[in-house]
């Protein structure tokens, strides 16, 4: 049972993944929902922080060196300011497995705001430090933030609760306990 579980959570994790290499609207992937649904549904942490980690890593590999391959010098294994993505992808699941004290709608719901808010500050500090978009204050970073709330935060709000509901949904439809049919 702990090998179908963790089978089961891993293929709905890499197909999670695929959301970020077919078409969308900006920042509507099941990243954040991925990350979550790992640390909340995984005992052993060690997938658990590892199997989003590495499934972001190969959807970032296809990414870089194929669909915009024209904009990278040679092969990418990792992109500038990776870690701005990686990091929140880390802090998301460490919520989803220390945060979650019990799996349900309500939680499943925060949980989604809450990896929603994570990526948004992480991600558009990153823009920010990066040095190449905005001024390096305070006023800058404000601005990083504030371009990040109509780029980001919609697509990744919706994105976050509407996947964790497919994750989370799917897991408990197929990870449920079979019910033995009695004959009468």
């Amino acid at each position: 049972m702990k090998n179908r579980n963790l089978l089961i959570a891993g293929n709905l994790v890499l197909l999670a993944v695929v959301t970020r290499l077919i078409p969308h609207y900006p920042n509507f992937t099941a990243v954040g929902a991925m990350a979550l649904f790992s640390g909340a549904i995984l005992k052993d942490k060690r997938w658990a922080f590892a199997l989003p980690l590495l499934a972001y890593w190969l959807s970032d590999l296809v990414l870089n060196n194929v669909i915009y391959s024209s904009y990278m010098d040679g092969f990418a294994w990792f992109t500038p300011g990776v870690m701005y993505q990686m990091v929140p992808i880390l802090l998301i699941v460490a919520y989803g497995a220390y945060g979650m004290k019990r799996i349900g709608v309500g939680q499943v719901a925060l949980g989604g705001i809450v990896a929603t808010v994570i990526f948004f500050l992480v991600s558009n500090y990153g823009v920010w430090a990066s040095g190449t978009m905005y001024p390096a204050s305070f006023s800058g970073l404000m601005a990083s933030y504030l371009a990040g709330l109509e780029y980001a935060l919609k697509g990744t709000l919706l994105s976050n609760l509407f996947y964790s509901a497919v994750l989370f949904g799917v897991y408990a439809w197929i990870a449920r306990p079979k019910v033995q049919s009695v004959g009468v």
